[in-house]
């Protein structure tokens, strides 16, 4: 009875992270697409647009949520989502992981190419609060209800926390597919390595949001840790080879984090023995 349950919620899940992913391209390729070729846009309207479209996995999420949590309200499960104390440690420390692991990339990037540290930042299109405003609205609030507030427990019911979380990365990062090719600056061979950076990065990044997220179960962390990753790489212009670096340097900040996670969990299983 209880493998039935499973499988069915399994089903839903699919089903869900089906939806979330044509609903995604639909928005860009119908609404970003026709807003950009029939309308010619402004940057800016182009911009909010883009962020309606990270919005998806949320809309999948309402939608769907009678069969997804049919036990539970929209109210709780958002109570539920954001009951963890949020401490200032975990936000610090976050924050330096993200951002030190992009700025870290930039310099080893600009040491190897013989260029100045700041010769890959630029100031944007926008001013810097509406930047950071920018930033916030799109996949931070966007898209974290549906792959951290759902779809992570699930895969972590069903496959454990290591698995749970790279099946959730993967997910995650193949869900922007059509952006790599509709909204990248890389084509022929080097959009290669920019797949596989994205693969990585992204699996990282989850790696590192699960983990915090088991010390204390609050959403805000993924929101938090998505928008230090997506409001610095907004100020970035660089070169494949900055994609290369970023996923080495991630996949070892994930492999720490995760080192801690086994060793915090191992010292906890001694203590209850």
């Amino acid at each position: 009875m209880k493998e039935k349950i499973k499988n069915k919620e399994l089903d839903m899940m699919w089903k869900y992270v089906i939806f979330a992913y044509l609903l995604f391209w639909v928005m860009v390729l119908g609404i970003c697409g026709t807003a950009s070729m029939v309308f010619h846009a402004s940057n800016l309207t182009m911009r909010w647009l883009a962020n309606l479209c990270a919005w998806s996995p949320t809309f999948a999420l309402l939608i769907m949520f009678r069969k997804l949590k049919p036990n539970l309200s929209l109210k709780e499960f958002y109570r539920k989502a954001f009951r963890g104390k949020i401490k200032i440690n975990l936000l610090i420390i976050t924050a330096c992981s993200v951002i030190g692991g992009t700025l870290l990339s930039v310099l080893i990037v600009t040491v190897a190419e013989q260029k100045s540290f700041s010769s890959v930042f630029t100031l944007g299109m926008y001013s810097l609060p509406l930047s950071f405003l920018l930033s916030l609205l799109s996949g931070p609030t966007g898209e974290e209800s549906g792959w951290r507030g759902y779809l992570r427990g699930v895969l972590e019911h069903r496959f454990g926390f290591i698995k749970g979380s790279l099946v959730l990365g993967v997910i995650w990062a193949f869900w922007h597919t059509v952006l790599w090719f509709v909204d990248s600056d890389f084509s022929g061979w080097s959009l290669i390595p920019y797949i596989i950076s994205n693969v990585v990065v992204m699996t990282s990044l989850v790696i590192i949001m699960n983990v915090v997220l088991k010390r204390s179960d609050n959403l805000f962390y993924a929101i938090w840790i998505h928008l230090c990753f997506n409001f610095i790489y907004g100020f970035l212009v660089v070169d494949i080879w900055f994609y290369v670096i970023l996923s080495v340097v991630y996949a070892i900040i994930a492999a720490g984090y995760l080192l801690y996670y086994l060793k915090d969990k191992k010292k906890s299983l001694q203590i209850v023995n």
